[in-house]
């Protein structure tokens, strides 16, 4: 029995020994399992550490090729354009190639961090694709066109090199849409600000990109055909007169046929606003619009821009010029004096050759004109020496095509007319308006249309507009200020007042000092020298106008609504050298976005009537 008590205990010793020993190798397996892990996940980070900073120093060697890119782009450089893109492109492709790394991958399904990697490689990959299907496509069609030969001329344009670029824009438009769309769908909320940060950046980079380019590829599909690449286009093309103020520019004075032929420029039968005469019965226009601006709109060329909704007024003069001289135009197309400045600034100085303008000027007027007298000649000088409203008509027509024949005959060069005429579509002064739907339908997208309703109008939007009823041409000595004043939001809803100052600046002898045909004589029942203006302020759609004051005391005024956006009415009346201001108040305003301001094109520049904003801090809304 003792031997056997002996054999368990030394059983047991031996069992107990081997257990620990087991343990021991389990713990050291353990320990070199864990130390390995440890190890991985150090070399593991350390990786994605070296990747995340390959991919930043990637992307931001391309960002800071952008500004190269497009000083070559806008010094026709086409091979330093190219080779900058190909640049660009080798340096996305290597954050792409950093970012689809499987550890990279592997660590997007990291609980809570894994986002962070997401959002950096959709950036990356976002990138790659600009470069490689938006920029490299687009540069190369732009290298391939002439750029000089694609602007209307005497002699035609090839316009096939264009017609061919279309599709190759189109492509690259859409490819950084759904770049933009995918960085969109990106929840930054838990993101860390290190990575939440760039990705905004390049968001909104990629907005600011989509709409050039949609712009871009809207305009290559109809610039064509409404160049006459098809068939010849006839437009109607108004010179607006700003002396006299319309809601859209200015009252409409000299009117002629442009008539574009592949690209081949003239200008063909050219008439005055006078002379269209009467229509009766009146052109028909919707009531809500009639029941604003009353019935002349559809009965007086000279009134068909009362409305600021530039479609309403274009359609109304192709249904006039018809009726007046049986012919169909195609289109519409308005400019001012001012707009004509800024392409005689690109196209420089031109000569008054004409013998019958020569006439007319006598001696009193400049025989050059140039982007720094034109609006002076036009819109005050004209009067004081011509005093034969039909002779200023056809000084006015006579200005307008020797401008347009130094156009023809490719007078200057195509970017400066370019700029010239892109701030004039900036400041409302440069219109078009298509009879072809499709056409209009992409018109229609832009402030080029100058709709008060659509896809081109900001959201919270407001439009300030000017009618002159003083019935002369005391505009030209109006100077104005507009400014938008938030408050603070109430109940949800936000508010807004839109303050609208007015000078007559004329001098206080003007009854005497200016012709009668400027100050209206007291024709109209208005005292010469002083200016009446009817002041038209619209707000955003579904909003209302609650009040308006003037000089700070409250006034009466008209409410009206003008497709479904809310229109307040009053008019201002201004001795010389009187100043007053009106107030109007809007409350009820859906739209939360930042407001923006359309005012109508005056005598002055726009950035001298617009004012900035005056926006209040608010707290939380409850």
């Amino acid at each position: 029995m003792a031997d056997k008590r002996d054999d368990a205990r030394s059983k047991a010793r031996l069992t107990s020994t081997s257990r620990r020993k087991g343990l021991r190798r389990r713990f050291l397996l353990f320990g070199a399992t864990a130390g390995c892990m440890v190890l991985i996940g150090v070399a593991s980070a350390a990786w994605l550490g070296s990747k995340a900073t390959e991919i930043n120093s990637e992307l931001t060697s391309a960002t800071h090729l952008i500004p190269s890119l497009k000083e070559e782009l806008a010094n026709d450089n086409a091979a330093g354009a190219e080779a900058t893109v190909d640049e660009l492109r080798a340096h996305t492709s290597a954050a792409k190639q950093a970012a689809d790394d499987p550890l990279w991958t592997l660590a997007s399904t990291i609980p809570g961090l894994g986002a962070n990697f997401i959002a950096v490689a959709e950036v990356a990959r976002s990138a790659d694709d600009v470069s490689n299907l938006g920029l490299a496509p687009l540069v190369k069609v732009y290298s391939s066109l002439n750029w000089e030969t694609l602007l209307p001329g005497s002699s035609g344009t090839d316009l096939r090199p264009l017609e061919a670029a279309s599709p190759h824009i189109s492509a690259a438009a859409h490819t950084v849409r759904l770049s933009a769309d995918r960085l969109s769908q990106i929840d930054t909320t838990n993101l860390v600000r290190q990575v939440a940060d760039p990705l905004t950046s390049a968001r909104d980079q990629l907005q600011g990109l989509t709409g050039a380019l949609d712009a871009a590829a809207n305009a290559s599909s109809i610039a064509p055909g409404m160049l006459g690449a098809q068939a010849p286009r006839n437009y109607l093309l108004i010179v607006q007169n700003n002396a006299e103020s319309r809601a859209s520019g200015g009252i409409p004075g000299a009117l002629a046929v442009l008539t574009l032929d592949n690209g081949k420029l003239t200008l063909g039968t050219q008439s005055s606003a006078v002379d269209v005469g009467v229509m009766a019965p009146t052109i028909p226009v919707d009531p809500e619009q009639q029941q604003i601006y009353s019935a002349r709109v559809g009965k007086f060329m000279q009134d068909v821009n009362l409305t600021p909704d530039f479609p309403t007024a274009a359609r109304t003069a192709q249904a006039m010029w018809e009726k007046k001289y049986g012919q169909r135009v195609d289109g519409v197309v308005s400019i001012d004096p001012v707009a004509l400045g800024h392409i005689l600034d690109a196209i420089g100085p031109v000569k008054i050759t004409h013998p019958e303008l020569i006439a007319l000027a006598g001696h009193e007027l400049p025989t050059e004109l140039s982007g720094k007298n034109i609006v002076k000649v036009l819109l005050s000088d004209v009067y004081a020496k011509i005093p034969n409203p039909k002779l200023q008509d056809a000084y006015f027509a006579g200005v307008a095509q020797e401008t347009f024949a130094a156009l023809s005959n490719g007078k200057g060069e195509a970017k400066g007319l370019l700029k010239g005429l892109t701030k004039g579509v900036e400041e409302g002064r440069v219109l078009v308006w298509s009879g072809l739907p499709m056409e209009q339908s992409v018109i229609g997208l832009y402030p080029l249309s100058g709709s008060i309703t659509g896809p081109s109008v900001d959201p919270a939007q407001f439009g300030v507009y000017f009618n002159d009823d003083t019935g002369a041409k005391m505009d030209y000595y109006v100077k104005r200020t507009v400014q938008l004043i938030k408050a603070c939001a109430k109940d949800g809803y936000e508010q807004t007042t839109v303050r609208v100052t007015s000078t007559n600046t004329a001098p206080s002898d003007a009854a005497s000092s200016l012709p009668a045909y400027v100050t209206g004589g007291g024709a109209f029942g208005v005292a010469p020298g002083s200016v009446h203006t009817n002041v038209m302020v619209y707000g955003p759609s579904q909003a209302t106008v609650q009040s308006a004051a003037v000089n700070g005391k409250k006034s009466s005024f008209a409410a009206q609504r003008h497709s479904n956006r809310p229109v307040g009415t009053l008019m201002v009346k201004l001795a010389p050298g009187e100043s007053t201001t009106v107030d109007f108040a809007f409350g009820k305003i859906v739209q939360h976005a930042e407001p923006n301001l359309v005012v109508t094109p005056t005598v002055q520049d726009v950035k001298d009537v617009i004012l900035p904003a005056e926006i209040p801090e608010c707290g939380e809304q409850p």
